[in-house]
């Protein structure tokens, strides 16, 4: 919860480079891996505080597409590409679980650079490819993310 509260104290810069360092890593074998057997996480901070219909699964939320938040879109288009799944996750730990039990092989994700970075460290031990997009606007509630960055990243073949 520190790092929410004093998220302006991070060093996204440091992030970033970590980031990019990474998505060019495995950009390749990434492409590799069919559309179907790719899942993508989205933080839960995306959900619109006022007006989301999510479903609460547990440890992650199902996006009923209401148009409230740009969740809808991307849940759109993965359906649209044939995408295993989208999680609205509510937690860093239920991500490991999702990975090792349904043996992912790849994922798109969308977070906050430090979540985002611990995210890449996760997936490069158990050789997830892991390509990242970071929020525009971070925090810990009604963040935002450029949908086109994603987009390119969702439809790499």
């Amino acid at each position: 919860m520190k790092l929410c509260i004093n998220f302006k104290n991070v060093n996204k810069n440091n992030y970033t480079k970590f980031i990019n360092k990474k998505n060019s890593a495995m950009a390749e074998k990434f492409k590799t891996v069919p559309v179907s057997e790719r899942i993508v996480l989205l933080p839960h901070c995306m959900r619109s505080t006022k007006s989301c219909k999510a479903v609460d699964e547990g440890t992650y939320y199902t996006c009923m597409k209401c148009g409230a938040c740009k969740i809808a879109q991307i849940q759109k288009l993965a359906d649209e590409l044939g995408y295993k799944k989208v999680y609205v996750m509510k937690g860093g730990k239920a991500i490991y679980n999702i990975l090792v039990e349904q043996k992912i092989k790849a994922v798109v994700a969308v977070a906050c650079h430090f979540e985002g970075a611990q995210g890449i460290k996760m997936t490069d031990g158990l050789k997830v490819m892991a390509q990242f997009v970071p929020l525009l606007k971070d925090g810990c509630c009604d963040t935002d993310v450029d949908v086109e960055a994603v987009k390119k990243i969702m439809e790499q073949k």
